[in-house]
């Protein structure tokens, strides 16, 4: 027979794992969120790019869809005034 202590504690602990699954749900859609945030702003910017300059190569697509958030928005505020491609990157 489960005393209330032993009900109490149980309570808890199922409490807790839900607890721990909604956390980790939340961290999952926010990390998807950002990862799929950081995609567009590659797109983005690789359209503008091929707009503004031509075709780029396949290493120039792949600095791009790799580069963290910060330097996308450095890049894409360069393509405004940039007269060419390494000028955008440097």
């Amino acid at each position: 027979m489960q005393t209330f202590i032993d009900r109490y504690i149980e309570q808890g602990r199922q409490q807790g794992i839900e607890l721990g699954i909604e956390q980790g749900r939340q961290a999952g859609r926010q990390e998807g969120w950002q990862q799929g945030r950081q995609q567009g702003e590659a797109a983005m910017l690789l359209r503008q790019i091929e707009r503004k300059f031509g075709l780029t190569s396949e290493s120039v697509r792949e600095r791009i869809v790799t580069a963290d958030p910060e330097t996308l928005l450095q890049w894409s505020e360069r393509i405004l005034t940039a007269d060419s491609l390494e000028a955008v990157l440097h």
